[in-house]
């Protein structure tokens, strides 16, 4: 099957520099925010098969891949969120569907509850659902730093698998290659909101679609916090991928595919 790839882009908005890839170029528009140490191009699997039916851009969260970074950005949780709100005005993107993972799934959240976005329906997967008063996120914060560390002095995949034992050697030669753009600077910080930010407060105001992807072998969303969850916003969706943890697509990647159903108008 011909690869659904068209090109990788630069765009000013919300102040800065953002990069993205875009794959398939026709159907609904679907932006994909990636988590924590996820840069754009490791979704490119994800993206080769949302691009056969949707017009797909894969988002480089600022500090993250070929976007931009530096010591004088904000990378707290309403900075993303109002990213991306600009990215999708700036493209003049009409009834997309806004689809984030983990740290991007909370980015998602909080760009349709506070920063205006009126995407035509949300998809939050496995979103971290720690915060004030509430139990730690189950990752620590050294598995991130140091193998950022250890990417950006050169290492290889074999100095990436001890961190994803799971995974192929294709997953872990793409990490390998993209962990370094990383800024730590921007991963401390949003690790830190994963502590400090309350994300529970945004569900009911959420007014489009939304569906909650939640992992079925993961420890993030427990099922009495995915019942608080149906009860902030019971009109949500919600769909467990039974034989997955955090990393959805990675483990279980047609199970990721099958718990999306008809919800984006098209199967993916």
């Amino acid at each position: 099957m011909s690869s659904t790839f068209q090109y990788g882009a630069n765009i000013r908005a919300n102040g800065i520099r953002q990069h993205y890839l875009r794959y398939g170029g026709a159907g609904r528009p679907v932006v994909i925010v990636p988590g924590i140490t996820s840069p754009a191009p490791t979704w490119g699997f994800v993206a080769e098969r949302f691009g056969r039916n949707f017009d797909t851009y894969v988002l480089d969260v600022r500090g993250r891949g070929l976007s931009e970074a530096s010591d004088r950005l904000d990378y707290g949780l309403d900075a993303m969120a109002a990213d991306v709100a600009a990215f999708a005005a700036e493209l003049g993107l009409a009834g997309y569907a806004l689809v984030g993972h983990s740290m991007g799934a909370r980015i998602g959240l909080r760009t349709v509850s506070r920063h205006g976005a009126e995407p035509g329906c949300l998809v939050m997967v496995d979103p971290p659902v720690s915060g004030p008063g509430r139990r730690p996120y189950p990752a620590q914060l050294p598995w991130y730093v140091d193998s950022i560390r250890l990417m950006a002095r050169g290492a290889d995949l074999e100095a990436m698998r001890p961190f994803c034992p799971t995974w192929s050697d294709e997953q872990l030669r793409l990490r390998a290659e993209w962990l370094h753009t990383c800024d730590e600077r921007a991963i401390v910080t949003a690790y830190e909101g994963f502590r400090t930010d309350d994300i529970h407060a945004d569900f009911p105001r959420v007014r489009c679609p939304a569906l909650l992807i939640a992992a079925g072998r993961g420890d993030v969303i427990l099922p009495d916090e995915e019942a608080e969850i149906r009860d902030l916003n019971p009109a949500m969706g919600v769909v467990r991928v039974e034989n997955a943890g955090h990393m959805i697509p990675w483990d279980d990647e047609e199970g990721f595919y099958r718990a999306f159903g008809d919800f984006l108008g098209k199967p993916v």
